[in-house]
């Protein structure tokens, strides 16, 4: 593209959302992939930043160098509480979506048979109060 310029933009850690860094730092630490790698991936200006997260974030002492699981503080745990609410009304969203269309499926094929009924003059449906035929061999 002609007569675009790309300029460098200074990028600080308050320009990242919370929930991006939260998701950031779960994946160093359930994975074990680097800090440096990790930056690559997701276009993050440096590693500092990333070790940052994992310091405020993580659930590595890093003081004294143990995984230990430490105690998270009432603002980590309602991000990741909103976080996973966040994840829950997409995945209920996408279920009713995907409800609603089988719904229209159903109505869809219900139409189609009444109409090769009426014009082939035939049942398609399974009688349901019809009995089994005595005449089969078991």
């Amino acid at each position: 593209m002609e007569g675009t310029e790309h300029k460098y933009v200074k990028r600080t850690q308050k320009d990242y959302p919370m929930p991006f860094k939260m998701a950031v730092v779960r994946e160093v630490e359930e994975t074990g992939i680097g800090v440096c790698a990790i930056a690559r991936k997701y276009g993050i200006q440096s590693e500092t930043t990333v070790t940052t997260w994992l310091r405020k974030f993580g659930n590595f002492d890093h003081q004294n160098k143990t995984s230990t699981h430490m105690e998270k503080n009432k603002d980590q745990r309602l991000l990741e509480l909103e976080q996973k609410i966040k994840v829950l009304e997409q995945q209920n969203n996408r279920l009713r979506h995907e409800l609603d269309m089988r719904d229209h499926k159903v109505a869809f094929f219900d139409m189609m048979i009444d109409m090769a009924e009426k014009e082939f003059k035939i049942d398609i449906r399974k009688n349901s109060s019809a009995g089994q035929s005595k005449n089969t061999k078991r």
